[in-house]
This record gives structure tokens, C-alpha cells and sequence, in this order.
């Protein structure tokens, strides 16, 4: 199988990811009375370090982004959507009124400063949550990175390969992935707390998404926790299709961490059945 991580990985690498996604898989494939696979049947499609910054003297790491460095159009609207949903889930977020949804530097400092009460966004700093949005908006718009992303992945997916498994963008890229390798021996996709359902993110890819992403026999799982803000198209089939098996789980404090996903019985369930599946 292939795992396909989400944003904010760009100092990671595949062996310390598998770290910690490969015993919650299999603590997910247990909760659903399935066998774990072997370590090294489980593969990670690594493309974090595309988005990571090349080192300078006294200057290695993220760019120290501020609100000012949130640009206008995509980026902007993709934070006050976050802000939105936060509010929705969240009581400590006060919710945006008329006068900071106009898009002007204000609202996205009011953005900022909302999301930073959010339990959901509590563990990033600001710079952190600049540069995550900004993951997605590079990914959707630079054509030469995504395709390197999705041939990261491609490369991953073999004939023995039966289940891809994306969590975030990494569902967006496995997606694109699938759809870019006609007759692929996938059964099983599964998306974990994915933003293929968002209109703002569906009209920026390229291809356009809508297509199954495999065979008649591949069965699509999307799991998602209505607490999860990235998330924020629950439901896939309106897009998709009625084939897409829509699952709700609860992740707690942590509702957009991928851990949380993986052990979850459901996650764990559509994982074993694409792994005992033939063909």
C-alpha cells in the first residue's frame, strides 16, 4: 500500500512519517479485526520537501511569513473559509462578521487572530498556518510542482500496489495520482480529512476533478471528522458520485491529524478490505 502525507511535512522525510503512520494504520486495521501488513509493504509517498525552502547561511528553515504575505484572490478566501468553518465548530472562535468578510488586510489579521484561539489551528504559529495555506495555493497553481508531487506518488503505485491511503492535500494528490495512471490495480482509495469537495480548490486543479479514479472494482472511502476544518465538503458524492462511501469519525481535540484518522475502526476497515481484495 501507499500512504500520501498533507501539508506542513517539508522537513520530514518517508522513514520518519511511516514512524508514526505506520503503527496507527495498524492499530486501525486491528480495531477493524483485519492483520496489519509488514512494514515493508507500506510505502510513503513523500513530496514534502518540494515545498521546502533551500538553506542559506543563518537562514535554514520556513519563510518567516506574516498576515501581510496572505495574498489576495485564492489564499485569502481559502483563510476566511477556515475562519468560517472554525467558528462553526469551535466556541472559543468568535465568528467573522459583514465588516471583516471584506476582503481588506484587516480581515485577514482579524483571520489570523481568530484561528489562533481555534484548538484546531492552537499547535501552529502563525508563520506555520501562512505557509501550510500557501502549500495549498502553490500546489494548485504551480504546474511544475504538482506534477512532481503526483509523480512522486505515481512512482509509488506498482502492479502489487492495492490501497492508496491520503490524508489533506496528500488525499489531492493521491486523487490526481490515480486518475493520471489509467488501469492502475488499486482497489482501494482512502481519503482522511480531504478538501477534494471544496469549490474554491476543485476549480483551480488541473484536470479539473470529477472522474472515478480508477476501475469498476476500486472502492473509494472518504473519512472525515466533522469537527475538521480543512475538510470543509464533508460529503464528496455531490462531486463525485454515489460510489464514494461517505464516513464520519470522531478525532477529538486533534480533528484534522492524520494518527487520529489512521487508527479510527473505519479507516482500518476500508484499508484491510482493499488489501484482501484479488484481481
Amino acid at each position: 500500500m501507499v500512504a500520501v502525507h498533507g501539508v506542513g511535512k517539508q522537513t520530514l522525510g518517508e522513514d520518519s512519517l511511516l514512524k508514526d503512520w505506520y503503527p496507527a494504520l495498524c492499530d486501525g486495521i486491528r480495531r477493524a479485526g483485519g492483520a496489519p501488513p509488514a512494514r515493508e509493504a507500506v510505502a510513503m509517498g513523500f513530496y514534502g520537501d518540494l515545498f521546502r525552502p533551500s538553506g542559506a547561511t543563518l537562514a535554514v528553515g520556513d519563510p518567516r511569513y506574516t498576515a501581510e504575505d496572505v495574498e489576495e484572490g485564492f489564499e485569502e478566501d481559502l483563510l476566511l473559509a477556515w475562519w468560517r468553518a472554525a467558528a462553526a465548530v469551535d466556541e472559543r472562535v468568535v465568528a467573522p462578521g459583514a465588516d471583516t468578510l471584506a476582503r481588506t488586510p484587516r480581515s485577514v489579521q482579524a483571520a489570523l487572530r481568530a484561528l489562533g484561539n481555534c484548538g484546531f489551528f492552537a499547535d501552529l504559529a502563525l508563520r506555520a498556518l501562512v505557509f501550510d495555506l500557501k502549500q495549498v495555493s502553490r500546489y494548485l497553481t504551480d504546474d511544475a510542482l504538482r506534477q512532481a508531487a503526483i509523480d512522486r506518488v505515481t512512482a509509488r503505485i506498482g502492479p502489487d500496489t492495492r490501497v492508496v491511503v491520503g490524508h489533506s492535500l496528500g488525499s489531492v494528490v493521491a486523487y490526481q495520482a490515480l486518475c493520471a495512471l489509467p488501469g492502475h490495480r488499486v482497489r482501494a482509495l482512502v481519503t482522511l480529512g480531504s478538501p477534494l469537495g471544496v469549490s474554491m480548490i476543485c476549480r483551480r486543479m488541473r484536470p479539473e476533478p470529477g472522474d472515478w479514479p480508477g476501475g469498476g472494482a476500486l472502492v473509494w472511502t472518504n473519512v472525515v471528522d466533522h469537527g475538521d476544518v480543512v475538510a470543509l465538503e464533508k460529503d464528496l458524492r455531490p462531486r463525485y458520485g454515489p460510489r464514494v462511501r461517505p464516513v464520519v469519525v470522531a478525532n477529538g481535540s486533534h480533528a484534522h491529524d492524520a494518527c487520529p484518522y489512521l487508527t479510527a475502526e473505519p479507516t482500518g476497515a476500508a484499508v484491510a478490505e482493499g488489501l484482501d481484495a484479488g484481481g
